[in-house]
C-alpha cells in the first residue's frame, strides 16, 4: 500500500494527542505521538490553530507522499458527516459551534482537499481501536465505555459502530438514557463522585483520584465506589443483554479506581443474569488514535459512513 499511512486525532477536553498510525500492520507509530494542551474556552481560531499545529507536527516525520488522509475522533454534538462542530451548554469548546473543523484544518494544514479529512465520535473511535486491537479483538460483539467527566459508550458489530436498530439505545449510547431522577451521565460521571461526597461529608474535592486515594481508611468514600459499582452492573446489563455484547471493555479516568468497584460491578451484572465479559482498556488514548486513524480504511470507511450522520 502506498498511502498506508494515516493520522489519528484525539480530541479531549482540555488537550489533543494526535500520531501517524500504520494501516497495514495496525500499529501506531509512537515517534509521531503529539500532544498538546488546549484552553478550550479560547476563539475558534486559536484552538483550531493549535490542532493544525499539533497535526504538522506528525506530518512533519513521515514520509507525505505515505499519508492517506487525518481521522478525528470529536466529542459532540457534530455533524460527523461535513465536520461541524454543534457543541454548545457546556464549558468546552463553545466557541467552535458552526465551524467547519474539516475546511479550517484543510487550510491551516495548506493540503489539497484530496485530503481525506474525517470524523467520527470520540467514543466510538475508542471502541473501534479496542475491537480492532485491544480487548475487544477476539469477539464480534462488544461494548466499550469511558467513565469520566462524562459517560462515553459505543455498541460495535465486526468493528462497526451500531447506532440504530432494535439492540441499542438512540444514537447508539447510553448517557442520556433516563436513570433514577435524571439521566446515566449524571450518575456515571465524576460529578457525581464529587456531588455525593460533598452531600455525605460537607467536604469539596478535585477529583475521582482523590477521592479514591481515601478509600480504604474512609467509610463515605468506600461506600461511593461500592455504590456507583453495583448501580452501573444494574444500568448496564439490560443493554449488554439486549444486545448479545460478548465483553464490555472499561476505560476512562475513573478506571484507574477499578480496584474499588470493579468486582461489585461484574457480580451485579451477573446477578442481573449478565454473563458479559468484562475487561479493563489497555490502550487507553492509543485506542482512540488508532480508531480515529481507521477511518482512513477503505474498507471500514465504506462500512461506517451510514452511521456517522446519526452519532
Amino acid at each position: 500500500m502506498d498511502h498506508n499511512l494515516a493520522i489519528g486525532a484525539d480530541i479531549g477536553g482540555s488537550h489533543i494527542t494526535c500520531a501517524a498510525v500504520d494501516l497495514v500492520s495496525r500499529r501506531i507509530l509512537r515517534e509521531t505521538i503529539t500532544q498538546r494542551s488546549v484552553n478550550n474556552k479560547a476563539s475558534a481560531g486559536e484552538i483550531i490553530g493549535v490542532w493544525a499545529e499539533s497535526l504538522r507536527a506528525v506530518t512533519d516525520k513521515i514520509p507525505r507522499e505515505k499519508l492517506k488522509g487525518i481521522g478525528f475522533g470529536m466529542p459532540g454534538p457534530f455533524d460527523y458527516v461535513k465536520g461541524i462542530s454543534y457543541i454548545k451548554g457546556v464549558a468546552k469548546y463553545e466557541n467552535l459551534y458552526g465551524c467547519n473543523i474539516k475546511n479550517e484544518i484543510t487550510g491551516l494544514l495548506n493540503v489539497t482537499d484530496s485530503l481525506p479529512v474525517r470524523f467520527m465520535n470520540d467514543v466510538s473511535a475508542f471502541a473501534v481501536g479496542e475491537a480492532l486491537v485491544g480487548k475487544a479483538a477476539k469477539v464480534k460483539r462488544s461494548m466499550s465505555i469511558t467513565l469520566g467527566t462524562g459517560f462515553g459508550s459505543a455498541f460495535i458489530n465486526d468493528c462497526i459502530p451500531v447506532v440504530d436498530g432494535p439492540d441499542v439505545p438512540k444514537l447508539g449510547c447510553v448517557y442520556h438514557l433516563p436513570y433514577k431522577d435524571s439521566i446515566a451521565d449524571d450518575y456515571f460521571s465524576t460529578r457525581w463522585f464529587l456531588g455525593s461526597y460533598k452531600k455525605l461529608t460537607g467536604k469539596e474535592m478535585k477529583g475521582v483520584k482523590e477521592i479514591a486515594g481515601m478509600a480504604a481508611d474512609n467509610k463515605a468514600a468506600k461506600e461511593l465506589f461500592t455504590d456507583f459499582g453495583k448501580s452501573l452492573g444494574s444500568f448496564l446489563a439490560p443493554w449488554l443483554s439486549r444486545f448479545k455484547a460478548e465483553i464490555v471493555v472499561v476505560g476512562g479516568n475513573i478506571s484507574n479506581s477499578y480496584n474499588l468497584f470493579g468486582d461489585i460491578f461484574e457480580n451485579q451484572l451477573t446477578t442481573e443474569g449478565c454473563n458479559c465479559k468484562v475487561a479493563l482498556s489497555e490502550l487507553k488514548e492509543d485506542a482512540a488514535l488508532l480508531g480515529s486513524a481507521w477511518l482512513l480504511d477503505d474498507e471500514f470507511w465504506n462500512a461506517v459512513q451510514h452511521a456517522l450522520p446519526l452519532m
